[in-house]
């Protein structure tokens, strides 16, 4: 595998067009065809050698779309293929407010979470600043947008992998947003509770919106849901989520998956409203979308709308996600892994 160019900052890429010799405003071009999620082969601004040269260190792309799948309700599947041949997925979801990206940060995930199907086989190698930054690139070009003129508004690190178990490379990739002309505030960050990583970003000052993955309110259940729990609990992630809350000024949002007889009694509701008491949070119920490798029972809409109105009237800020993608397999992992088993 050759390098990816899309992992160049504008500054790297102003020092490799010196390293080229060539012209100093030929960096300014590849940057916004990089933005653009053009290939190599498709930078027309170039010269032919000039392109060639590029590919004799580079791949032509980071990414290519192997399959796409379109849901009724207009949500869109994709499967990208990696240079190297691995394969990531991401989740296109249209809102009143715009199109939002959900991509992914490794190929794989090692977090082993009991609900989600990324974690199935384990995690196999983080992904690069531009293999993250060209799944936003790339869906977008395809959407009709440019580098200047978006279709893809908000992007939420919520794909496979676990964006702070690759923290470096998400940080750099934040750098190419910004670069991009992309707003923290249009990007958000979920994370299953790697509270140092928590700290870290909080330290930052990225400022993007952070995401906490919860899914039970006692250490126990969600140790059993949640492997990272073992190391570290449900009072230090609320913890990190105070911080985070006190560094930023950013609202928290706290995601819990809703599993039929696990996580969903009336003493889950009492301890979620002492859990996010004393700073801005908000609970985002989202229904299990069943994993057929994973034996956890979804719950009735019903159900879960239930549990939102309860948290409602004891003081909670909460909603139910809008199922989206269901007919696709719209949950994290599951179309890399119907494809890796020569089902899709």
């Amino acid at each position: 595998m050759k390098k990816i160019l899309a992992d160049l900052n504008r500054a790297e890429v102003e020092a490799l067009v010196k390293e080229q010799g060539l012209p100093a405003f030929r960096a300014k071009q590849i940057t916004e065809f990089l933005h653009a999620g053009a290939p190599i082969s498709e930078m027309s601004s170039l010269s032919a050698v000039t392109r060639s040269a590029l590919l004799e260190q580079f791949e032509d792309t980071a990414i290519a779309v192997e399959k796409k799948l379109v849901s009724v309700d207009g949500t869109v599947k994709y499967l990208y293929r990696l240079a190297d041949g691995n394969v990531i997925e991401g989740v296109l979801m249209t809102y009143k407010y715009g199109k939002t990206l959900c991509i992914s940060t490794q190929v794989g995930c090692r977090m082993n979470c009991a609900f989600c199907a990324s974690g199935i086989g384990g995690l196999v190698r983080n992904l690069t600043p531009g293999e993250i930054f060209s799944q936003f690139s790339v869906v977008n070009r395809e959407q009709g947008g440019t580098a200047k003129s978006r279709q893809v508004i908000n992007i939420v690190l919520m794909g496979s992998g676990e964006p702070l178990d690759n923290y470096d490379n998400v940080m750099k990739f934040f750098e190419l947003c910004g670069e991009a002309g992309i707003s923290m505030r249009n990007i958000s960050l979920s994370t299953s509770g790697i509270v140092p990583g928590i700290i870290e970003l909080a330290d930052s000052g990225i400022g993007v919106t952070l995401t906490l993955s919860l899914h039970s309110t006692l250490d126990e259940r969600r140790s059993r849901l949640m492997p990272v729990n073992k190391k570290y609990s449900i009072g230090e992630l609320i913890d990190a989520g105070r911080y985070y809350f006190k560094k930023t000024g950013r609202r928290v949002i706290f995601e819990y998956c809703v599993i039929a007889g696990e996580n969903d009694t009336d003493g889950d509701v009492q301890r979620l409203k002492r859990l996010t008491a004393g700073f801005p949070a908000h609970v985002n119920l989202i229904p299990l979308n069943k994993v057929e490798e994973k034996n956890l029972r979804a719950p009735s809409r019903r159900a879960v709308e239930d549990m939102a109105k309860k948290l409602t009237e004891i003081g909670v800020s909460a909603t139910v996600r809008r199922t989206m993608g269901q007919d696709i397999n719209g949950a994290c992992g599951q179309l890399r892994r119907s494809y890796l088993e020569g089902k899709a």
